[in-house]
């Protein structure tokens, strides 16, 4: 069976696309001219080139696959127009190239974010029949592309998949949560303590194939996450008892991380890049819980994490220092 699959060169994607090898699929990835393949170049798989807004290529791309794994998108970027551009208007293309195959494809898996729901109103996580409430341009943008998706499931058989914060090795944006702990610093952003629903990649990408494979799950929505929730500070003193040392927990006033996000923007307005951290981001980092349930995974396809927060953490800073990042 061939598949074909988005954002493959990417942290999720690059591990996605390792898995369907070792499960026996022939993996074609999207892939542009200018694309930084590090993370698959020693994988056995087909590079296609081509974009999500070349619509021949994809036509090209998809024309004789079984399964579609839809996973490129962007999580950074200036203004609400590139977000949509880049994972709503991409979104509807593929989408509109795999109908023309809908009779030979068996699943088109979107994978999108806890963003297009939002937060939780509560510590108690959200299912996937609660009403999305996107607060920031990325998370309204995967909702719209989710949403695409849904109105043409009456045509091909659709899969979509919400993860929450995940992390593991190749990821760029816990790690800098990692770094500042190495350093002794537990922050906190605010008074009241975060709380977060996490998965590390390996078992994010085992249950997207469990889900792509099986039958209970089209046209249905799942998180994809731990069975718990943790508080930032519970991740902390992980890492922290994994790295034998001690740390300080400190609070961030929220003003200064608006401080911040100001002038990051208008560092980023003038070099045309996307700011590390902007206003949107903060709107994120504000929310006290990011919990969603893994109930219905588990329900339907017996979705269990099989690596536990500390095992997780252990091999991610052990693969940051390998790399040098950490």
């Amino acid at each position: 069976m061939r598949v074909f699959v988005t954002g493959a060169t990417g942290f999720i994607g690059s591990f996605l696309a390792e898995e369907l090898l070792k499960k026996g699929y022939q993996v074609r990835c999207l892939v542009r001219r200018t694309s930084n393949l590090r993370w698959i170049n020693d994988l056995k798989v087909e590079y296609h080139y081509g974009s999500l807004s070349d619509l021949e290529s994809l036509h090209k791309g998809l024309a004789d696959c079984d399964y579609v794994f839809h996973l490129a998108g962007l999580t950074k970027a200036r203004t609400e127009e590139e977000y949509f551009i880049g994972n709503y208007e991409g979104t509807r293309h593929l989408v509109d190239a795999a109908l023309a195959y809908k009779e030979k494809i068996k699943r088109f898996v979107y994978v999108g974010s806890q963003a297009a729901a939002g937060p939780s109103p509560t510590l108690e996580p959200i299912a996937e029949n609660h009403t999305p409430n996107p607060l920031t341009f990325y998370g309204k943008s995967k909702l719209a592309g989710e949403e695409y998706v849904r109105q043409h499931a009456d045509r091909i058989a659709i899969t979509i998949i919400r993860p929450p914060v995940v992390y593991g090795p190749r990821d760029t944006d816990v790690l800098e949560f990692f770094r500042t702990v190495r350093l002794g610093i537990l922050p906190q952003l605010g008074k009241q303590e975060k709380y977060i629903s996490l998965i590390h990649v390996h078992d994010l990408n085992r249950g997207i194939i469990m889900a792509a494979e099986n039958s209970k799950t089209v046209n249905q929505i799942y998180y994809i996450c731990n069975r718990n929730p943790y508080s930032w500070n519970e991740i902390a003193q992980t890492t922290l008892r994994i790295l034998n040392k001690k740390g300080v927990r400190i609070t961030v006033p929220v003003f200064l991380i608006k401080i911040f996000a100001a002038v990051s923007e208008g560092i980023a307005s003038l070099t045309k890049k996307p700011a590390l951290v902007n206003n949107q981001k903060v709107i994120e980092m504000e929310q006290t819980y990011w919990t969603c349930s893994a109930e219905k995974a588990f329900r339907d396809l017996g979705f269990r994490n099989e690596i536990d927060l500390e095992q997780g953490i252990r091999e991610t800073l052990t693969w940051y220092k390998e790399h040098k990042w950490l």
